[in-house]
Order: structure tokens, then C-alpha cells, then sequence
């Protein structure tokens, strides 16, 4: 077996990561998403309110408000807090963790199996980390 065989290996993974049921639902997720002009919107907002708190934060100690950059942070933290609770962000979120979930299994398999493990035993070791959507431990 040379390198062509294992980079063929690697394509043959990769066609069949994009037939899998996770990399779909992590797909439309995404479209959705970027559909979801209402969370577009608020996406928008979010960097508008970023870059006027960069602008402020960057001007030099006479001209900078302090005033001001408390009520950026502020609404910075609402503006995200809107984002992150908008329906087409749970599912974006929750559909990417399941797809990161896979890709670094699969990642790990290969790379424990690089280092010289049993590539049919290799795997990723779970840790808890509460959520149960990023997890393939304790089912």
C-alpha cells in the first residue's frame, strides 16, 4: 500500500461523511439558518454593535467614554443573548455539535491508529460534559 491508496481511503471517508444523516441535518441546519432573516438581522446588529465598541475602545484615553463602552457591552450582551436564543441558532448549534461529535471520532480513530493503536479499537474516550446532544458516552 503506498500514499495514493490511503489519500483514496480518505476521499472514500469523505464521500462517506457526506452521506451520513449527521452531515445532512448539520446542512440544513445551516441553510436554515442562513434563511432566517430575522436571526440574519440580529446577526447584523451583533457586528454593528462590535465594531462601534472596537471603535470606542480603540480611540485614545482623552477621547474614549467610558460611559459609552459600558452601554456597548451591554447591548452586545443582549444582542448575543438574542441570537443565541433564536430558534434557527438552537438548531444550527445542536446539529453542528452532533457533526463535530463525528468528525473528531473519526478524526481521533485515525490518528490514535497513526500512533500505533489498534485502528479496530482505537477511539475517542468520553468525557461528561453535560450535554447530552455532544455525546456518545453513557446513552
Amino acid at each position: 500500500m503506498d500514499d495514493k491508496d490511503i489519500i483514496g481511503l480518505s476521499r472514500e471517508i469523505g464521500h462517506l461523511f457526506q452521506q451520513d444523516d449527521v452531515y445532512h441535518g448539520y446542512q440544513i441546519a445551516k441553510q436554515i439558518a442562513d434563511d432566517d432573516q430575522e436571526l440574519q438581522d440580529l446577526i447584523t446588529e451583533f457586528n454593528r454593535i462590535r465594531t462601534s465598541l472596537s471603535d470606542e475602545a480603540t480611540k485614545p484615553d482623552g477621547e474614549r467614554d467610558i460611559n459609552v463602552l459600558k452601554q456597548l457591552e451591554e447591548e452586545m450582551h443582549t444582542s448575543y443573548a438574542k441570537i443565541m436564543s433564536n430558534q434557527s441558532m438552537i438548531g444550527y448549534n445542536e446539529a453542528k455539535d452532533r457533526f463535530d461529535a463525528l468528525l473528531n471520532r473519526v478524526l481521533t480513530i485515525i490518528r490514535k491508529s497513526a500512533e500505533g493503536e489498534d485502528p479496530d479499537t482505537a477511539d475517542l474516550t468520553p468525557s461528561c460534559t453535560g450535554s447530552c446532544s455532544t455525546c456518545g458516552g453513557c446513552g
